[in-house]
Order: C-alpha cells, then structure tokens, then sequence
C-alpha cells in the first residue's frame, strides 16, 4: 500500500485522531510502556482528557526485568497526569520468551516460586494478586493477557485501548495498519478490531523516530524517558534504541547495555534466567556463533547432518519442538515440488528471500535460538493449543516416519 502525504503535519493528524476517538467511545485506556512511543502518545491522549474532563485508563504490563530509569519514568508520567488517569500496573507472574537459551527457552516474570530472584520489588501501586482480574491464570501468555484485559476493562462498553506503534518500525508494524483483510472501527486504517466490543487505535501511526524527538524538542515540558540520553551515550542511533523485557528474540541484542547503563541491575539481570550473560556476550557477533550472515558446517557434515548434531545436543523438549518444525517445513515443500525431500543448500539469494528451502535454512534457525523459526515461515503461537499441536505433530511424524 502506497503512502500518501496529507495537508497537516503529523502532530495535526494525532490530535485529530485523538479528538475523533474521544468522540466515538466512551471509554478509553492506553497500553504504556514508558517508552518514547507510548510516552508522546500519553501526552497527546491524555491533554485530550483533560481537555474533556475525562478519564481514561493506563495499562502498564511490568515485566519486571526493567532498568529504574524506565520506572521512575512511568512513576513521573503517572503523577503528571494523576487527574485523569486509572492506573493499572501489573507485576503478575505472565509466560515470557527467553531468546539466550535452549535450556530455559520460556522464563516467567514476577514468578512467586522464586520471589528471592526477582530482578526487583513491584511499585507500591502495581497490581499484585493473582485473583485481581477474574480473567488471570498463572503463567498466561502476555498475548493472551492484553486482549483479556481489555475486555475486563470494556465491561460490554464499546471501549478504545490506544496503542503507541509506528508503521516505520517494522513490516509487521506496516501491515497492522495498512492490511486490508482486518476488521476496522469504521473503516479508519490506524484501528484494529480486538474482540466484539473492544478496538485497538494507533494514533501516532505515521510518526517517524526523528518526529518523537522533534516533538520532544519543540516541547520541553512534556517528559521522556532519560534511558534514551544514557543509550545515545553508549552508541546507539535513535533507531536502534528499545525498551522491553531484556530476553526476546529481538531484545535480547539490547542486553549488554544493562552493564553499562544499570550495572547494579545487570547482576540481577543475569541471575534470573538461564544463558543471559552468554547471550550478551555473543548476540552481537556474526557467524556460526550465533548463526546470523555466513555460517559454516563442521568439516565432514552437511547441512542435513550439521541440524542432526545440533538437536542431539539440546534438551529433549526443545528438540521435540524443533523436530515439529522441521517436519511441517519439510512437509510443506514436498507438497510444492520438493518430492524427494528438501535440498541441503539452495542458491543463497533464494534462501534468504525465503523462496527456497535447504537444510542450511534449518541450521540457521537452530544456530540463532530461532524458537518459533521465523526464518522457516512459521509465526508465533499465542494459545494454549500450542500444546495439543505438539502432540498432534508428534503423531504426525511418526506415522510419515520422519526422523533425522
């Protein structure tokens, strides 16, 4: 879809949206994060209700493994716009994604069977018992727990949670606003349909980084989180700079900055989960290492044999969840001409556009901790059906008799 430029600045176009918001729904919250993204569109959104004499809901999900900046940031947020805002901090323990190990590729936050590591204490005000939201089981996927949240807080109301995306930030980003086939409020491109009642607004949709910190500049009084000023001191362009739970996939290349931003909580950072100093170690690197760029095999091995030494190699349930799929993208290449089975190595320019299959493709997915093997075509699963679809594949390549 071809972007087109409108007669105002993007600034102009928020607050237009935001006004329009205000004026089809009743009730109202943001998803915060106490980045710059959430943060400008707090300020934007919450002027709005002020403005109007409304309140409106802040949902802050804490993932616990946050620098104190970031805290104090949403802290400061929070007071600064107390008249209007419902706070909704949750330090509940929710199923995250570890990205620097295959022993431990799922870690839970706020974990009430191993408090003495947690890398903090909630803040006095965060949400911390389990029986709060009626809707909340121990050790719920964050994906789950947000579309839940919202229709807790929606109470059957038509309701609005604004999100702080940006459709530059990334092609997944880019097709949240621009597909076609989503349902939509109205019809307006920077709204999602949730659930029956509950729809998702991207009011800063358009925003490119260098507009956050123009808008910043050209506002002074509107905080942000200082992390951003430590991070720029450590290199990064403003491009590059995150924040979120330190071991994602895509986080976890953030995590050697904790040492030199917050080396207090670094320690607490790399006690809690398995692999986190390994993985700030090496993430950064390229290679065989880490399997980014130009990999090698060992010498006498395949590709197909190099993928065989590496899941003997790795904890049996992982392997069982490599092997799942492996088989599907065997599987689906059989059915389109690759009768005989997948090649070991295809032309590199196929492979990494993803129009050809190879045992070199798996082998990078295994080297880079690929979990849900994005570079293979899959996406991630977000339900509790997960497990079932284990079993089912487990089936599945027994009765084909797959086997590496």
């Amino acid at each position: 879809m071809p972007k087109f430029r409108l007669d105002k600045n993007v600034l102009e176009a928020s607050i237009e949206r935001t006004k329009y918001m205000f004026n089809e729904f009743d009730k109202i919250y943001l998803s915060f994060s106490a980045g710059k993204d959430s943060t400008t569109m707090l300020h934007i959104v919450a002027d709005e209700a002020r403005r109007r004499n409304r309140r409106i809901g802040l949902l802050l999900v804490d993932l616990e493994g946050q620098y104190k900046l970031t805290i104090e940031h949403a802290k400061e947020c929070i007071k600064m716009y107390s008249d209007v805002l419902d706070i909704y901090w949750v330090c509940l323990p929710i199923h995250l994604r570890n990205a620097v190990s295959v022993y431990e590729p799922f870690w839970k936050c706020w974990d009430k069977n191993k408090k003495t590591d947690w890398i903090r204490e909630p803040e006095d005000i965060a949400i911390t018992d389990l029986n709060y939201f009626p809707f909340f089981r121990d050790g719920m996927e964050f994906e789950e727990f947000v579309p839940e949240f919202g229709e807790w807080y929606a109470d059957g109301e038509k309701t609005c949670c604004c999100v702080g995306i940006r459709s530059d930030e990334s092609l997944n980003r880019y097709r949240t606003i621009s597909s076609k086939v989503k349902e939509r409020y109205k019809d307006k491109c920077y709204t999602t349909k949730i659930t029956d009642n509950v729809f998702n607004f991207y009011p800063i949709y358009d925003w490119t980084t260098e507009d956050i910190w123009v808008y910043h500049y050209k506002y002074p009084d509107k905080r942000y989180n200082d992390l951003y000023e430590l991070m720029h001191k450590a290199g990064l362009s403003i491009h590059q700079q995150r924040i979120c739970q330190p071991y994602g996939d895509d986080q976890r290349r953030g995590l050697w900055l904790f040492h030199l931003i917050e080396p207090e909580t670094w320690a607490k950072v790399v006690a809690r989960v398995n692999g986190a100093n390994s993985g700030a170690l090496y993430i950064n690197e390229s290679g065989s290492i880490t399997g980014y760029n130009k990999i090698s095999k060992p010498e006498g091995h395949t590709w197909k044999s190099f993928s065989e030494l590496f899941l003997n190699s790795i904890p049996e349930v992982t392997k069982e969840h490599y092997l799942n799929k492996i088989f599907t993208f065997n599987q689906w290449w059989e059915n389109r001409g690759y009768v005989g089975g997948i090649p070991d190595e295809a032309p590199q320019v196929l492979e990494s556009k993803k129009l050809a299959p190879s045992w070199r493709r798996v082998c990078k997915s295994l080297l880079r901790n690929d979990y849900w093997c994005k570079g293979l075509g899959f996406t991630q699963h977000k339900t509790e059906a997960y497990k079932k679809y284990l079993k089912l594949k487990k089936q599945q390549r027994k009765e084909k008799g797959f086997a590496i």
